[in-house]
């Protein structure tokens, strides 16, 4: 389909401009665009040029705002229509769908997003889903530093002297809990990613941030590309629109988890006009033994559902599932595809599965995705909510 992806804030930012750098050229990236605060963080950017990024918010003064989400929430109300505004020159009105990409901890990010998922939806007829990056717990680091006063229950004194203040909770988690519930009455679905469940031992956001920026991409990639082929591209067997990914994940802001997995293959030889040369004829990739194809077909379909997810799955169930198998035409085994949506029936509980293929001619590897919605709320969600009073 194609996706107008939009970073919001530091971490949303950095996303999309990886998401930009792998990307850019694939026709699903209908358009890309980075909002934020912080006139440096912008700045920093590489992959998303200068006419798609837009600083907002002069009361910042072109800083960042900390962590602080209430001014975030004031900021983003007054400047949803701006935002909306600086996406026109990429012809927002041609979008299949939004996806709004944000650090659910930051000030600037998560306090923009609910706005301006409300101001996409008041202007098109397009869903919106919003991809929210959940932040660190405080034992691992890199959390947001401890705060004496939530700028949500802000009064017109002055907070207490740090010496004499109670501890609280670090700021990211309450505001990753608001903004998580403002995204779910705004937005068609949310798609958390659980940071934690991704950081290796001994490793801290920052070491690992290049590498989870990339695997966030890669999903984000393997759900919105499928079905968006070249014009010269192989048909898929089983084409998937944007109409599937809507029943899919639903249009009430449930939370929904992606699941993804890859194997490397051999590429089939081809095999030129038995006229010689291919005069007569383009050349025809060799066909794949059926079993090898089977085998690495159903080997990804298990890793990406029993694998880890962007975020856990309690008991592995669902409601509703989508399952997408991609990769070189020649391995996209028909048969092997049907039973993986029997076991994934199966295995899921899901009264609904809906499937589709995604041929890449070249490529070297098959890769499975599997969308999970109508789930039960996932432990660190559950944690998170439970960080406000």
């Amino acid at each position: 389909m194609r996706a107008h992806v939009i970073g919001l804030g530091g971490a949303g930012g950095r996303i999309v401009d990886r998401l930009a750098a792998d990307r850019d050229h694939e026709r699903f990236l209908h358009g890309v665009s980075a909002f934020d605060t912080d006139r440096t963080a912008l700045a920093s950017l590489s992959a998303v040029g200068e006419d798609r990024r837009h600083r907002f918010g002069d009361v910042a003064s072109g800083e960042g705002l900390a962590g602080d989400l209430h001014a975030g929430r004031e900021i983003g109300d007054a400047h949803a229509d701006e935002l909306c505004r600086a996406m026109d020159d990429q012809r927002p009105s041609l979008a299949e769908a939004f996806v709004l990409v944000v650090g659910l901890g930051g000030g600037a990010g998560g306090g923009a997003a609910p706005a301006l998922a409300a101001e996409l939806g008041r202007l098109y007829d397009t869903p919106v889903y919003a991809v929210g990056v959940l932040p660190t717990t405080p034992d691992r680091g890199d959390a947001a530093a401890p705060s004496t006063r939530d700028p949500a229950e802000r009064t017109s004194g002055t907070a207490p002297p740090a010496a004499t203040a109670e501890p609280t909770r670090p700021l990211s988690e309450k505001n990753a809990a608001r903004t998580l519930s403002a995204l779910s009455d705004r937005t068609a679905a949310v798609f958390p990613f659980d940071t934690d469940a991704w950081l290796r031992r001994g490793e801290t956001l920052t070491d690992a941030r290049e590498r989870i920026n990339e695997v966030i991409t890669a999903h984000v990639s393997a759900l919105f590309g499928a079905g968006e082929t070249d014009g010269d591209a192989v048909t898929p067997q089983q084409v998937l629109d944007a109409s599937d990914v809507a029943r899919a994940v639903g249009e009430t802001g449930e939370i929904a988890a992606l699941g993804y997995a890859t194997q490397r293959v051999d590429a089939p030889e081809s095999t030129s006009s038995r006229f010689g040369l291919g005069l007569f004829g383009s050349d025809e990739s060799a066909a794949v033994d059926a079993s090898t194809a089977i085998s690495a077909i159903e080997t990804v379909i298990r890793k990406a559902t029993r694998g880890k997810n962007t975020i856990a799955v309690a008991d592995g169930r669902a409601d509703r599932t989508l399952l997408i198998v991609g990769g070189p035409p020649a391995w996209l085994n028909r048969e092997a595809i049907a039973d993986g949506r029997r076991w994934l029936a199966d295995e899921t509980g899901s009264g609904a599965i809906l499937s589709g293929d995604a041929p890449v001619p070249g490529s070297e590897e098959v890769f499975a995705l599997v969308v999970r919605s109508g789930i039960d709320e996932p432990d660190r969600v559950r944690a998170i909510r439970e960080s406000l009073p």
